[in-house]
């Protein structure tokens, strides 16, 4: 520990004085170890982010960060070693950053096999929270290569992550959906116009993921796009996970018997190989020798309090979402969370409290599409009072109501759409709660669906929606099926405008709010 801690105060020369002096020979690039994935940082604090990267080969981790971009009186960590039992990434934590500033970093590893190559840096940046109240700007959606709509060389791969890059923000909330497991990618696509969409495709992606270096090749296949990465080296990532992390609506006891494409049977299996996998390519703060909790609070000075949710861990089993009475099979965040968060919200004093989600509140969304049964979401499409999963958001919206905890709304993602939703307790069945706004987008990457139908248990209503051609579905990104939200928050007046943005950048529908 004391070594480490040496090591982390030392200047630009510190590296030379930790490892062999033969590491800076003279080596050809294609000797050393590659960064092919880039570099990313996330799960931000006040002082700091997890810095994620990922060898090649086995390797030892290296960062070096400033708060200048010449890197003067910069400062080195040695990191952890990149092996395969994580698939050769590896993350660590840069912290004691003074509040709003800039911080740049570069990454490299040394190879283990001889000790002495050092792979050539890669360099990514992100900002720590203002400690005043500062100006707040980030982007929120989901889907990342869904539906076999995946990486298009031909309109430059995944153009909405520079679109999202451009606009500078402080943050990334990916709202789940980081990967599609269960969607194989194939070289063409043909649209009903008589185009055809051409893909890059990898072995990991022609069939449904089904071992670990499966779920691992869908991580890697995203990290081919130049966009991606440029993205994700300039914009710190708050990553939450969802069903197609693993496979279409899947639950701990979802039974695979009757789905021809797994010969793994085994959804629990799948879903720990899914989770491993997701844990170990996003830039997550936790370790991976602890049980994985998602949830938690990112402050981004006194403006906002975002509250990452976790919708899939603790969950009961999908079904007809009826149950008059809370309890296991009705769960949906399950009582730990909802109890953290219930806490969380009473204890924050920040302007604005924007909960991250990735299923929305009233949206009928069904366990079988084709069939409309069962619900894969919280919404049981019926108009009476709270029932099933319901029974969970009606406690923790009266608990916000009762407690006077002002300024809360929502965003999220799933249902391939944008769209604005206000719930107001004089048109809902249940009229407990504080009138909220629900902001929805997505997909990155993925098929166009919708409209779902609103349940009216919560009284939503639609303020904005863009949704497929009547009797149109799987839109293309090519029809305009992409979609990103955009939330500033003004740090002077402390006034929220929440962008919907087509995949362009282009403003779809824009809502101004002035904190309560």
């Amino acid at each position: 520990m004391a070594r480490l801690k040496r090591r982390q105060l030392l200047g630009a020369g510190a590296l030379a004085a930790v490892l062999p002096s033969r590491v800076f020979a003279q080596t050809a690039s294609s000797a050393r170890p590659q960064l092919l994935q880039g570099v990313q940082a996330g799960d931000f604090t006040a002082d700091g982010a997890t810095v994620w990267s990922r060898s090649d080969r086995p390797a030892r981790m290296y960062v070096e960060y400033a708060t200048t971009e010449s890197f003067a009186d910069s400062k080195r960590i040695e990191g952890p070693l990149a092996l395969e039992p994580t698939d050769f990434t590896s993350r660590l934590r840069i912290r004691d950053v003074p509040p709003g500033q800039t911080v740049f970093y570069r990454v490299s590893y040394l190879d283990l096999g001889d000790y002495k190559t050092m792979s050539q840096p890669a360099t990514g940046r992100f900002r720590t929270p203002p400690p005043g109240n500062g100006d707040v700007s980030f982007v929120w959606s989901a889907d990342t290569a869904g539906q076999g709509w995946g990486i298009n060389p031909d309109i430059g791969g995944m153009t909405i992550y520079e679109s999202m890059r451009r606009l500078g923000p402080d943050f990334f909330v990916h709202c789940g959906d980081t990967i599609y497991a269960d969607s194989p990618i194939v070289a063409e696509k043909k649209l009903p116009d008589g185009r055809v969409w051409r893909n890059v495709v990898r072995d990991a992606k022609s069939k449904v993921a089904e071992t670990l270096a499966e779920f691992r090749g869908n991580h890697l296949y995203n990290f081919l796009d130049d966009n991606l990465r440029r993205f994700n080296a300039e914009v710190p990532m708050l990553a939450l996970w969802d069903d197609h992390d693993v496979l279409n609506n899947w639950y701990w006891e979802r039974s695979l018997d009757d789905d021809s494409r797994y010969s793994q049977k085994n959804t629990a299996l799948l879903a720990a190989y899914g989770q491993r996998a997701f844990r170990e390519h996003m830039p997550l703060a936790q370790s991976l020798d602890e049980p994985m909790r998602l949830f938690d609070k990112f402050s981004w000075g006194p403006r906002l309090d975002l509250f990452r949710l976790d919708m899939r861990s603790f969950r009961g089993a999908n079904g007809p979402n009826r149950q008059t009475v809370a309890g296991a099979d009705s769960a949906f965040l399950g009582p730990e969370q909802v109890a953290w968060l219930k806490q969380a919200l009473k204890a924050s004093t920040a302007t604005w409290k924007i909960i991250a989600a990735d299923k929305p509140i009233g949206l009928a969304i069904y366990d079988d599409r084709r069939t409309e049964t069962g619900s894969e979401g919280v919404a049981n499409g019926d108009n009476g009072g709270p029932l099933g999963r319901e029974l969970e958001i009606a406690d923790l919206l009266g608990f916000i109501k009762q407690e006077g905890i002002r300024n809360v709304h929502w965003i999220t993602a799933d249902v391939h759409y944008a769209a604005t939703h206000r719930y107001d307790p004089n048109r809902a069945a249940f009229a407990d709660f504080t009138a909220f706004y629900e902001f929805v987008s997505g997909p990155l990457c993925a098929g166009g669906f919708g409209p779902n139908t609103l349940d009216n248990t919560f009284g939503p209503e639609v303020v904005f929606q863009k949704v497929p051609p009547a009797g149109r579905f799987d839109l293309s990104p090519l029809e305009g099926s992409c979609h990103f939200g955009h939330v500033k928050i003004d740090g002077a007046t402390g006034g929220m405008t929440v962008t919907h943005r087509d995949a362009a950048g282009g403003v779809l529908h824009a809502l101004s709010l002035m904190p309560r």
